[in-house]
């Protein structure tokens, strides 16, 4: 009955995501202190079989294979790493949910974990947690940890946090005569070089009505404004800071400064910044691993910290953060409790910094991530976890109203509507889905 409930909540959300891809400090008294043969010998006697691992990021499985090849050669349990594309992904596990066939350990999102929780979906880790040496949530970024919890139990261990910075292209601001961002621009600073840096051959920023949380989230938290409220009740588009922030962008469009909605949506934003044909994108660092192995990218571009707001003086990123889950129907549940308290520890949320796969979401963890290539200057996006951090907006139907949201703006982008209408339609519809949930 669980899985059939949770089929229907989720049918009509699943199928039109767009990708978008995390609190409190604690120091760790816990170390790992079994290592070598005896560690290897231990695992070996409490675990057994084999584990499906499915993930949406093909970036990150050369990085993350590693890490559980070695949690294999201690367990002797053969962990096989799935790639499923963001929708596709969903749908997988919609299918799973449905027929009682989850992954035994996958990735869990802020878009969906609400649902997954509350219908008996996911492994309860409490007790697991509870006894760990590795795993303690205090030392984990607060906002993640929350987020995958309900009714006071933890469903999942986090496995990263991502930030927000401006990329930009070195190339095409010398081209132009621009100076490079620095932590003085504003908003304005910005929308004034993406003007100076168009002409006939590029664009000087990127963006789609679907790019939320790499974009024009940061500049409405920036500028005071919000997408929902504190306690998921009420949608903040109706708030005159948030449509000053969604009117900076669609003016962008319109003037030019910006691909129209025709070419974005043939090409995102990333692509465009891949091929010389955008001065600027705001993206998160789950995008490093496919700018370093993009030549053009790798050879042109750089990042920098967001830009702050003139008014407010705030720089915010909206940052998120993945968690390892594991299906509540696991045949191995053993097993898979221990590849996810091996990911959770700290010494593999190092490698998995060092290793470039993403930023830790264990604290402190994630000053290895910086070095990890000498392709770009990292500290845009580490020092973006200095800011003013806010945690993607989410509720319990965030792909409902998420869905719609892009679909309304299309009509802003497109100068159909002025921004003031759409705004009031978006958050009209995501008042109606907010007082369903």
């Amino acid at each position: 009955m669980k899985a059939k409930k949770l089929a229907a909540l989720i049918l009509s959300g699943f199928m039109a995501m767009s990708m978008m891809a995390c609190g409190s400090s604690g120091d760790s008294t816990s170390t790992d202190t079994t290592t070598g043969s005896d560690a290897s010998t231990e695992m070996k006697g409490s675990v057994e079989g084999e584990l499906t691992v499915s993930i949406w990021d093909e970036n990150q499985r050369p990085g993350l294979q590693k890490i559980i090849d070695e949690w294999s050669a201690e367990s002797g349990v053969k962990a096989t790493i799935q790639v499923v594309g963001w929708d596709d992904y969903w749908t997988l596990l919609e299918a799973g949910a449905s027929g009682g066939q989850l992954p035994d350990v996958f990735w869990m999102h802020s878009n969906q974990a609400q649902k997954y929780m509350e219908n008996d979906m996911l492994m309860d880790l409490t007790d697991k947690i509870e006894a760990s040496d590795k795993i303690d949530m205090g030392n984990y970024y607060e906002g993640i940890v929350d987020l995958y919890k309900s009714n006071g139990k933890q469903y999942a261990v986090p496995k990263d946090i991502d930030t927000i910075a401006l990329w930009y292209n070195k190339t095409i601001f010398d081209e132009m005569g621009v100076d490079y961002p620095d932590d003085t621009w504003t908003w304005d600073d910005f929308a004034a070089a993406a003007k100076k840096l168009t002409n006939d051959d590029h664009w000087g920023y990127a963006i789609a009505p679907s790019n939320n949380q790499d974009s024009f989230y940061n500049a409405v938290y920036s500028m005071g404004g919000e997408i929902i409220s504190d306690d998921k009740k009420a949608s903040g588009y109706d708030k005159p800071e948030t449509q000053k922030a969604i009117q900076m962008f669609v003016d962008m469009v319109q003037e030019g400064s910006c691909p129209d909605l025709n070419t974005i949506s043939e090409s995102g934003a990333d692509v465009l910044f891949e091929s010389g044909k955008v001065a600027m994108v705001t993206q998160g660092s789950w995008m490093v691993a496919a700018f370093k192995d993009n030549e053009y990218t790798a050879e042109n571009c750089d990042v920098a910290v967001l830009p702050k707001d003139a008014k407010t003086g705030k720089r915010v990123s909206i940052y998120n953060g993945l968690g390892w889950a594991a299906s509540a129907d696991t045949k191995n549940p053993d097993a898979a409790w221990s590849l996810i308290e091996w990911l959770g520890s700290k010494e593999m949320q190092e490698k998995q910094a060092e290793l470039g796969v993403t930023m830790s979401a264990y604290e402190g963890c994630s000053d290895k991530w910086v070095n990890c290539t000498d392709k770009f200057d990292l500290n845009g996006h580490m020092k973006m976890l200095d800011a003013d951090l806010v945690f993607r907006p989410y509720s319990k139907y965030t792909t409902v109203w998420e869905d719609m949201q892009t679909e309304k703006l299309k009509e802003a982008w497109t100068g159909d509507k002025d921004v003031k209408t759409v705004c009031q339609e978006i958050c009209d519809s995501m008042n109606q889905t907010l007082s369903e949930e």
